[in-house]
């Protein structure tokens, strides 16, 4: 038996000698700090869903989910920039990351004033319709005018009826045009994070699905230049009211086309950008604005939000979402209702490219001709420890352990 003194310094030469053994990342730190929370208004403690948090002096970000929590992966080497956090309608905050508790609640203050209490250095004489026409004309001026880059985050979701029939979450890369090239952005899928897919109706499995992604990105108001922010005929607008939004106020103005047509603009008092825009189109009286598809569908509620984010002195999307009510008959002339179909697809950007775009790792990938999960490459969990997607709802988990279980059903 060895002597204690012995024994104690061949157990320190045996601990020294296995560390050159082991693993070197179980020793090593992440290269990121998570940051995680809710976003409430000060007052009332309500979530604030689609609250921007953005690291300052860079492109990162991220977005509150529906029920106003997040989780935010920095690079530890950006840990001293300051977390900005803004909403519309709220007064701005910025925090030190290093500073986080573990569960970090962020109360924004609600700020709302009328045109006549804000200093703004527009002429508070224009009418609503004098500052959309102007918001346009500034285009060239506020959004990007050479190619940029994105990375972002697409949820797919549809229901059938009462029931949900798909779920599906990827993220991409998008490579834009400028601003005034009518082109929908290429597309590179890096990842596919669920995939759920249930017994849909047979009109539904028949119809040949478009590209989920493309049928999103291919409405945008900026780049075609349609919808509420090209005054046209029928349009009326008021201003509502002004309202602060990241260290800028905004004008917010409503727009009505009757009888379908709905829209409510906000607009920069500086830049004249156009911050975010909602559009709703709805059924009148029973009838669509669109008549009836001849595979028998008829579009009864149509809404699409898109809403930008300001760096180097250009908007940028930050969020957007397309949601869609559908009437499926049998054919374009018959009655019999079949069922009704509820698509939402939403966009999420986290990360800006703009500089040295040539040497940005960027390979179109996607067929369009193809439904997205055809297309997924194998899964990664490493790839989305890190990843900067909206946190999950309760909601969205309910959803996801429903479809898993029809999936595990049909398969028996």
């Amino acid at each position: 038996m060895l002597a204690p003194e012995i024994a104690r310094k061949r157990f320190k030469e045996w601990c020294f000698t296995l560390m050159f053994f082991i693993p070197v990342g179980l020793f090593a730190q992440s290269d990121y700090l998570t940051l995680k929370g809710k976003v409430v208004d000060s007052q009332t403690q309500t979530p604030l869903p689609f609250a921007l948090l953005s690291l300052k002096g860079t492109s990162i970000s991220t977005t509150t989910n529906a029920e106003g929590d997040f989780i935010f992966h920095i690079p530890v080497d950006l840990k001293e920039n300051l977390l900005v956090v803004a909403m519309m309608g709220y007064t701005s905050t910025t925090l030190k990351p290093t500073a986080f508790e573990e569960q970090q609640t962020i109360r924004l203050e609600e700020a709302i004033h009328n045109l006549e209490e804000v200093t703004i250095s527009a002429d508070k004489q224009l009418s609503a319709k004098q500052i959309i026409k102007r918001a346009y004309k500034a285009l060239p001026d506020n959004y990007p005018t050479q190619p940029y880059l994105v990375e972002g985050f697409i949820r797919d979701l549809q229901k059938e009826d009462s029931t949900y029939v798909e779920f599906l979450e990827y993220a991409v890369k998008l490579a834009y045009q400028p601003y005034d090239v009518k082109q929908e952005p290429k597309v590179a899928l890096q990842q596919v994070r669920r995939s759920y897919i249930a017994q849909k109706h047979p009109w539904n499995e028949d119809q040949e699905r478009q590209n989920a992604i493309m049928d999103l990105i291919e409405d945008d108001f900026i780049r075609f230049n349609y919808g509420p922010i090209k005054v046209g005929k029928g349009w009326q607008y008021t201003i509502e009211q002004v309202l602060p939004y990241n260290g800028h106020f905004v004008y917010k103005i409503l727009g009505q086309d009757r009888p379908f047509q709905e829209a409510t603009l906000y607009i920069d008092t500086e830049s004249f950008a156009f911050v975010k825009m909602e559009l709703i189109r709805t059924a009148h009286k029973g009838k669509s604005w669109r008549r009836r598809l001849t595979s028998g569908q008829q579009q009864m509620f149509y809404q699409v939000v898109f809403e930008y984010q300001r760096y180097k002195d250009k908007w940028y999307l930050k969020y957007q979402k397309e949601e869609d009510t559908w009437q499926i008959y049998e054919d374009l002339l018959s009655d019999k209702l079949l069922f009704t179909k509820y698509p939402k697809k939403e966009l999420f950007i986290n990360r800006i490219i703009v500089e040295n775009i040539e040497a940005y790792p960027f390979v179109r990938n996607l067929d369009i001709h193809q439904s997205v999960e055809d297309q997924a490459p194998p899964y990664d969990p490493a790839f989305w420890k890190y990843y900067n997607a909206p946190a999950q709802t309760k909601t969205l988990s309910r959803i996801e352990a429903y479809l898993k279980e029809a999936q595990v059903k049909e398969k028996r």
